[in-house]
């Protein structure tokens, strides 16, 4: 086992490589969204993962390969991390959900924050499959959860054919379909 300064060396790597990482995955949705004509949420993007509560689980949990989030809800069967964060970012589904009189439902999200939601994926899949990543990564993670997921049908049917589009047609191509056909 770790002791003393071993300890405190592997936390302080721990916790810079996961703002490295934080920290590369903003700048790449960032350009992405700068890219789609959405500078604001390009800006705003994430700036959660700096707060106390995201930070605390991101330093504990790093693992360099996912999403600390992934790793606390294993470990807990929450992430107190997560539940922070899709309360404060509108490009996640998550955010969309309300309760009504027959239970909980999903919201239709706007048109800008479904292309944000593909920079989100797209950057994110960029970030942790490094050299590995293609354009059909982001389609291929979205399809393996998309039965567990509670998404507006119209949502959901964007985002999917946003991938798809990717992966048919390159980064490049989907950014000026995006720009000239999709956003309002």
């Amino acid at each position: 086992s770790l002791v003393g300064s071993e300890m405190c060396i592997r936390d302080r790597n721990k916790a810079l490589s996961h703002l490295h990482t934080i920290n590369r995955h903003k700048i790449k949705v960032t350009y992405l969204c700068f890219r789609c004509h959405l500078y604001k949420q390009g800006i705003l993007h994430d700036l959660s993962k700096y707060s106390y509560v995201e930070l605390k689980t991101g330093f504990h949990y790093y693992q360099g390969f996912r999403s600390p989030i992934d790793a606390e809800k294993e470990e807990k069967g929450y992430s107190l991390g997560w539940l922070h964060h899709k309360g404060r970012n509108k490009h996640h589904w998550e955010y969309w959900l309300d309760f009504g009189k027959d239970g909980i439902y999903a919201c239709k999200m706007p048109i800008n924050y479904v292309i944000e939601m593909f920079c989100d994926r797209v950057a994110a899949s960029m970030i942790y499959q490094k050299d590995k990543y293609t354009d059909s990564s982001a389609l291929e993670y979205y399809e393996n959860g998309r039965g567990k997921i509670l998404i507006h049908p119209e949502t959901d049917a964007l985002i999917h054919h946003l991938l798809k589009y990717l992966s048919e047609n390159g980064l490049d191509q989907t950014i000026h379909y995006i720009v000239t056909e999709i956003k309002e």
